[in-house]
């Protein structure tokens, strides 16, 4: 059967039964039908105190185009953990519609272990990436109308994007304002597809509604003639770009196949944002439940660094143990075919996890056609390290193909996790990138742009250097170009071009060709969605 049907097939709980099952009363919930909710501001602020759940971070070696089963194991490991009778709970990013209707189709999880309703989350859902939308093209909106009635904050320079949840590389550089009125200039654009939006970081590190709001005002939108930045605040939209995101700031209530407990809500990019749910899941959840598992996007050096030193900080949490996916088919990737080359790309990811975790488990995510001779050789590998090693089969096997993975987490979690930032805040921007650049990226040296090395002189001269660094490159390559795989080592890091996300409270680095609206591929997997004969939808695996 194909992921649908098997969701078809699936009888789900009615979603105010997976509330009871955290100990939230129905009138707590805000349902969106009968298999989805939103849990109310009220119930986060009732329970922020309590922090006793443990923390499990799901993250992957470097991936193929298709992905390494993160979510799939992410969700196998909190249904492991309710089999053998742990309470558990997931805390995961929404899907966006660019990798949809793009390559990768949805991102639910496969097999047996999916959350669901999985077209309602792989398509509109709550609206939460729709909100985001309509407040960041809200305030481009805003900040041309004010142009028009005569630029009382003298705008020089707008930096502010558009932005739309697609792949369409046809918008990365437009030119607007060509109705030809008199008092409307034209000029060059961009979008960036909605998860790159800063808008959505904010919403995915923001407390409640007090403190969005308070990050909204922080947006830099463009600077004035004496090169001084120009804030949302200045503008007075705020407010308005609140009203539009008070209902998406509530975590999402969703279950998986296996009737375990699931918030879905946030969902940047790891490429191009800072890759992980929203800070408001995670804390609500890890005071809900016993075991929280969540997932950072793509390999261990975009999502899982990005969630140690933003989300982390930003939260004051931590992971007490780090589970690191790998396939068969991703190593054979990353060694021209052959398992004994490609073998590297797993050290490498395990060496850079490394130097913030001592608590690692490698999950083997096994595929059909995986061989137990490659499977006992990366075991071996693995365990010469003094890791913990487990294979998956919950996509055919459900819970039942994650309890030794469920186990060998419970036991690294009896473990003191040796949990540490990469860098200091307060050493200076470069400083930064070289640490990442050596530790991270296996770099021997950066080389920067003339405008990224101006734009970090202006950051410094105006003490805005305390924050920490969002890495914006290829997923494909621990380095900087997508074609250098496996482990490479002595590469050159080239930093393009730098962006403050002052609301966000963290620097972007461009590094490589990185693009923010992303294309979409020449064989889209929108080709093979559509509606069946009893309008069903089909195709979106």
């Amino acid at each position: 059967m194909t992921d649908i049907e098997i969701a078809k097939n699936t009888k789900l709980d009615e979603i105010n039964k997976i509330a009871e099952k955290l100990e939230i009363k129905e009138e707590d919930i805000e349902q969106y039908g009968k298999y989805k909710a939103k849990i109310s501001n009220e119930i986060y602020e009732k329970n922020k105190s309590k922090n006793n759940g443990k923390l499990i971070l799901v993250t992957a070696i470097s991936p193929t185009p298709l992905g390494e089963g993160k979510t799939t194991v992410s969700i196998a490991i909190a249904d492991g953990l309710r089999k053998i009778g742990k309470k558990s709970i997931l805390t995961l990013r929404e899907p966006s519609l660019g990798p949809v209707f793009g390559i990768k189709g949805g991102a639910t999880g496969g097999g047996k272990v999916q959350i669901a309703p999985m077209e309602d989350i792989n398509l509109h859902f709550t609206g939460d990436i729709h909100a985001i939308t309509s407040a960041n093209n809200l305030l481009s909106a805003m900040i041309d109308n004010h142009i028009y009635f005569g630029n009382e904050l003298e705008f020089e320079k707008v930096v502010w994007k558009r932005c739309l949840d697609l792949n369409d590389r046809q918008l990365r550089k437009v030119e607007t304002g060509l109705s030809g009125e008199s008092k409307i200039v034209p000029r060059i654009d961009n979008f960036d597809i909605t998860v790159a939006s800063e808008i959505m970081a904010v919403l995915c590190l923001a407390e409640n509604l007090k403190d969005l709001k308070q990050k909204l005002g922080n947006i830099i939108i463009g600077y004035n003639k004496k090169e001084e930045p120009i804030y949302v605040k200045q503008l007075k939209a705020e407010g308005a770009m609140t009203v539009l995101l008070k209902d998406a700031i509530k975590p999402n209530l969703v279950q998986t196949l296996e009737h375990t407990p699931a918030l879905v809500h946030g969902g940047p990019f790891a490429n191009i944002a800072h890759g992980c749910n929203s800070l408001k899941a995670t804390k609500l959840a890890i005071s809900l439940s016993d075991y929280v598992i969540t997932e950072a996007g793509f390999g261990s050096d975009l999502g899982a660094e990005k969630f140690f030193d933003i989300t982390c900080r930003t939260g004051n949490i931590k992971p007490d143990c780090i589970v690191l996916v790998t396939t068969i088919r991703s190593l054979k990737y990353n060694g021209s075919g052959n398992i004994e080359d490609g073998i590297c790309n797993l050290e490498a990811h395990l060496d850079n996890l490394s130097v913030n975790n001592s608590n690692i488990v490698v999950c083997l995510n096994k595929f059909e056609d995986d061989t137990i001779e490659d499977i006992n050789y990366i075991k071996e590998i693995t365990e010469k390290r003094g890791i913990s090693f487990a294979v998956n089969t919950s996509y055919e096997d459900g819970s039942a193909g994650a309890l030794s993975l469920a186990r060998e987490v419970l036991n690294k979690l009896q473990s003191d996790n040796n949990f540490k930032y990469l860098y200091d805040l307060n050493i200076p921007i470069k400083e930064k990138i070289k640490m990442l650049a050596t530790n991270i990226y296996h770099s021997k040296s950066v080389e920067y742009s003339d405008i990224a090395l101006e734009k970090i002189q202006e950051l410094e001269q105006k003490n805005i250097d305390n924050i920490p660094i969002c890495v914006s490159k290829t997923q494909y390559s621990l380095s900087d170009d997508k074609n250098m795989l496996g482990y490479p080592k002595d590469n050159i890091l080239h930093v393009k071009d730098i962006k403050l996300c002052n609301g966000a409270r963290f620097i972007t680095i461009m590094l490589g060709n990185i693009l923010t609206m992303p294309g979409l591929p020449k064989n889209p997997n929108y080709e093979k969605i559509d509606l069946d004969q009893n309008n069903n939808i089909i195709g979106l695996f």
